[in-house]
C-alpha cells in the first residue's frame, strides 16, 4: 500500500525508525497545554529524497480541542499570525484561496479568501481612506481545472504577474495519513504547494521556481485514504477512495476563520484578535 500525506511530519514519521535519525531533516516539537507545534526542516536532497518532501520548512500545528474550544482558537490564531510575520516578505501579498468551493472538503481555501480583509484596491484609489496598519492584500479563488478548463499555477501566475505581490499565500485542502491529524491540523510551508499531491492527482507546483515570488503554503488536512481506516482491507475498486468526518461542514467553518484570522493578524499591523473578529464574521 503507498501511503501518501501532505504533511511533512507524518513523511518524516512514516521514512524512520524510533532509534533513526535521518539526514538532512531536523525535527523540534513544542506544546502548550493539547497544543502542539512541530518544525521538519529539511536541509538538504538527501533528506528530502528520504521523505519525499522539497528542501525548506514545514510548520505543524496540531489542536485537537481546536473545533469546539474558543481560547485554543484564539491561541492558534495567534500561532499562525506569528509564523506568517517572519515567512512574509515586503509590503504586498497575494492570497490565492486553492481548491473546489463546491466539495465542502475542498472548500477551505475559497472559504478562507471570503473572510479576509482585502485593501489593495482601497490603497490604489481611496490611500487616505485606510490607515497606515492596513497592508496591500488581494486575494483570489481560481477554482479547479476541472470547472475553468485552466491550470490553477497559471490563473495564479497571470494574476501575480498583473498585480505584482512580494509574497504569495496559497491555501489549500490536504490529505493526511493518521486519523487524529484529519481536521485538527495546519501546517505551513515555505516551499510553495503542489495542488491535489496528497490524493494521487498532482497538479502543476505553485511555488517560488514557477512564479517567480515568495510562496508560502497552509493547508489541514481534510480527508484521508479509506484504505487507512480499513487496515488496507479493501477490495481494488475501493482504493481510490477518501473520507473525511461528519462534521466536515463545521471543521471548513472554524478551519477557514482560523486561518483567515491568521493572515489578516499578521498582514495587518496593530489588528487584534477582537479587532478581526468584530470586522469579519
Amino acid at each position: 500500500m503507498g501511503i501518501r500525506t501532505d504533511l511533512a511530519v507524518e513523511a518524516h514519521e512514516m521514512s524512520r525508525n524510533d532509534a533513526e535519525k535521518i539526514e538532512g531533516v531536523e525535527l523540534s516539537k513544542t506544546e502548550h497545554g493539547k497544543i502542539s507545534r512541530t518544525v521538519v526542516d529539511v536541509t538538504n536532497d538527501e533528506g528530502a529524497k528520504a521523505i519525499g518532501k522539497q528542501k525548506g520548512r514545514y510548520i505543524t500545528i496540531e489542536a485537537p480541542d481546536l473545533k469546539y474550544s474558543l481560547d485554543d482558537y484564539e491561541y492558534v490564531c495567534n500561532m499562525i499570525a506569528d509564523e506568517l510575520r517572519q515567512l512574509c516578505v515586503g509590503e504586498k501579498t497575494l492570497v490565492a484561496g486553492l481548491g473546489n468551493r463546491d466539495i465542502t472538503p475542498d472548500a477551505l481555501g475559497s472559504e478562507t479568501v471570503s473572510r479576509l480583509i482585502v485593501t489593495s484596491h482601497i490603497k490604489k484609489h481611496m490611500p487616505d481612506a485606510i490607515g497606515e496598519e492596513y497592508s496591500d492584500v488581494c486575494a483570489i479563488a481560481p477554482g479547479v481545472m476541472g470547472t475553468t478548463g485552466i491550470e490553477t499555477l497559471d490563473v495564479i501566475k497571470s494574476v501575480s504577474d498583473s498585480v505584482k505581490p512580494d509574497t504569495i499565500i496559497a491555501i489549500d485542502a490536504l490529505a493526511g495519513a493518521d486519523i487524529s491529524r484529519v481536521c485538527t491540523t495546519v501546517q505551513i510551508a515555505d516551499t510553495g504547494i503542489a495542488p491535489g499531491s496528497g490524493v494521487g492527482n498532482d497538479r502543476a507546483g505553485i511555488n517560488e521556481e514557477t512564479l517567480g515570488v515568495k510562496v508560502i503554503a497552509i493547508g489541514v488536512p481534510t480527508v484521508i485514504a479509506a484504505e487507512l481506516i480499513s487496515g488496507g482491507d479493501l477490495p481494488d475498486e475501493f482504493s481510490s477512495l477518501v473520507v473525511t468526518t461528519r462534521d466536515i461542514d463545521l471543521v471548513i467553518e472554524r478551519m477557514s476563520k482560523t486561518i483567515a484570522n491568521g493572515i489578516n493578524m499578521a498582514l495587518h499591523k496593530n489588528l487584534t484578535f477582537r479587532d478581526i473578529e468584530s470586522i469579519i464574521d
